[in-house]
């Protein structure tokens, strides 16, 4: 199972940020080209990245780069530099349609073979944040194999809509709810927007807990000391842990007896709660390998 609870931007221009990095737990980073880097700084950013892919490796993320929208006519161009060994994923920022997906698609595609990787392994990440973009996120989370999320951009959809952005989302509670679904719908991850206030930690648990509550399982952060609340919101607790294994004995149990539901602690247990409690299971297992990885970079960096 892919980890993406805690999803870290990172400018792709500043080299000393970029270095920090594998020192890090987040589940993934991504390396920024369009938004916060400066257009006289793009071919710097994108020679930054490439040259510290073999670096960024060493680290326990997965690594993105966020790519210039197509409109910009610079996506082209991102991907040359930086579809290679090592990156993860790509990500689309501001997609409105299908169509827009399976254009970076053929890009990665042609450099997949170009450089000798293996055919599908670079994944795609869109990100949705216009009112059009929400209106046919179904489509979009939908539109390739190699969609493996979907990300919500608050800001710039405010701006679309023309609304002000609020600490308590309340413009944003529809579009949220409907890029969760149609993410849930086409079988991919959910990842929340930005919590801007990179002070206010009480703010972003209660905003972190929201999204959990909406269906998203995870969260796109801007600062290192967002990562460990949200990593902790998004993992499920031991509590929640153990009655998942006893779901599942439980369910199983049923199932050998040629019964369609069980009991367990007063509540019934059919298929679809079966089903959840060994999603979390499966969360869990990949969260306990992951704080592996770092207990050992740990002992072999101390």
């Amino acid at each position: 199972m892919r980890l993406l609870r805690s999803v870290l931007f990172t400018p792709g221009n500043n080299m000393r940020m970029i270095h920090k990095l594998p020192t890090l737990t987040a589940d993934a980073v991504i390396l920024d080209l369009e938004d916060s880097v400066p257009m006289a700084e793009k071919d710097t950013a994108r020679i930054f990245i490439r040259d510290s892919l073999d670096l960024l490796s060493t680290g326990v993320s997965d690594i993105y780069v966020r790519v210039n929208g197509l409109a910009t006519g610079l996506t082209v161009e991102d991907c040359e530099f930086v579809v290679q060994k090592g990156i993860t994923g790509i990500m689309i920022p501001k997609v409105e349609s299908r169509n827009e997906v399976l254009e970076v698609e053929k890009i990665i595609e042609e450099l997949e073979r170009k450089r000798g990787l293996e055919p599908g392994s670079v994944v795609l990440i869109p990100t949705i944040e216009s009112a059009k973009g929400v209106v046919n996120a179904y489509e979009i989370a939908s539109a390739s194999k190699r969609v493996i999320a979907l990300g919500f951009g608050a800001v710039d959809f405010t701006r679309d809509m023309g609304v002000s952005l609020s600490k308590e989302g309340t413009e944003l509670f529809f579009a949220r709810s409907y890029v969760a679904i149609a993410a849930r719908a086409a079988g991919v991850l959910a990842i929340d927007t930005v919590f801007t206030d990179i002070a206010d930690r009480e703010g972003l648990i209660k905003d972190a807990m929201l999204a959990k509550q909406l269906g998203f399982k995870g969260k796109f952060l801007i600062h290192p000391s967002q990562i460990e609340p949200v990593n902790r919101i998004f993992s499920p607790s031991e509590k929640e842990i153990e009655y998942a294994k006893k779901v599942v004995q439980a369910f199983k149990e049923a199932e050998a007896r040629g019964l369609g539901a069980a009991s367990l602690e007063g509540r019934m247990i059919d298929i679809a709660v079966y089903k959840q409690a060994e999603d979390l299971l499966k969360l869990a297992e990949a969260i306990a390998e992951k704080e592996k990885r770092i207990k050992m970079r740990q002992q072999s960096s101390g």
